[in-house]
């Protein structure tokens, strides 16, 4: 079963995999001593990551390094723009109460 991009943001611990391997590419011990869990938990976690597509593995030597495939993150972004386009909307709405306030005041 392939799983999609929003299977794995919607656990805590991906989405600070995601912010720590956004700033550069990390092996699985480097990302492990970030949190309270073993390599093997992190490693399942980049597994899952990998299966969305949202990280890739890349060999140097003998390490793993991970990096974000920030493409993919635009899956997200499209996804969030139509609530952003009605956020915005809202805010508009509000500084326009909040002026009329203002003004009425005067």
């Amino acid at each position: 079963m392939r799983r999609d991009v929003f299977q794995a943001i919607a656990d805590p611990t991906r989405r600070a995999i995601i912010g720590l391997i956004a700033m550069h590419a990390m092996t699985p011990n480097a990302l492990a001593a970030h949190f309270d869990m073993s390599r093997q938990a992190v490693s399942k976690h980049l597994h899952i990551l990998a299966e969305c597509e949202l990280v890739e593995a890349r060999e140097e030597g003998r390490e793993i390094y991970y990096t974000l495939q920030i493409e993919k993150m635009q899956e997200i972004d499209a996804w969030l723009a139509q609530f952003r386009k009605i956020w915005m909307r809202k805010f508009d709405q509000l500084d326009h109460v909040l002026h009329n306030l203002k003004h009425k005041k005067r």
